[in-house]
């Protein structure tokens, strides 16, 4: 008979047994619920030129999809910009929002798979926080996920990706995302 029990993933592991005991120690809180976690992740792409070419959309969803392992939401414009030629209601980028175990997943291959494939990679900005303990990063192009096959993209697309943790300042946040195997630049 076959063991049904999933394996939690291995940063949610990293973060249970490692990471949550390091920053209650080192920042003295009262209770282990005050200990900083990760949210959310959020992984947006941006597509003006999307109003023309209904393949485009198409296409970004399947590079989401891959790399995210879930299904991206449209995003509309909410006003009318003469300048940019934009109406509202029009697609202009999709996201997709992980929680959980997909999350931790996305995380792990993130910061030990793709990463280390950008060219000339001396780690992420350290400086990329909001003030509030979040933390975004932009990619160039999506070819440095392994699930992305480069003959099968139409053209190189950058996306953003913002870790929303529940640090109350940049200082704890900064700290939860090295434990986690954050590559930070010196």
């Amino acid at each position: 008979m076959a063991d049904t029990t999933k394996q939690p993933a291995r940063a949610r592991k990293l973060y249970r047994e490692t990471v949550s005991p390091a920053l209650f120690k080192k920042f003295g809180y009262d209770s282990v619920m005050q200990v900083p976690r990760i949210a959310k992740i959020v992984i947006n792409v941006a597509c003006g030129e999307a109003k023309d070419n209904q393949k485009l959309i198409d296409n970004i969803t399947n590079d989401l999809k891959q790399i995210s392992g879930q299904k991206p939401v449209v995003c509309r414009a909410k006003k009318s910009v003469a300048n940019f030629k934009l109406r509202e209601g029009n697609i202009i980028g999709l996201k997709v929002t992980l929680r959980g175990d997909t999350m931790y997943e996305f995380l792990d291959r993130f910061f030990n798979v793709a990463l280390p494939r950008v060219r000339d990679f001396r780690g992420i900005n350290p400086n990329s926080f909001d003030g509030r303990g979040n933390y975004s990063v932009g990619i160039k192009e999506q070819l440095i996920f392994p699930e992305i096959e480069y003959d099968k993209i139409d053209k190189v697309r950058g996306m953003d990706i913002n870790f929303v943790t529940t640090a109350k300042n940049d200082e704890e946040a900064k700290e939860l995302l090295a434990l986690m195997g954050a590559p930070f630049a010196k």
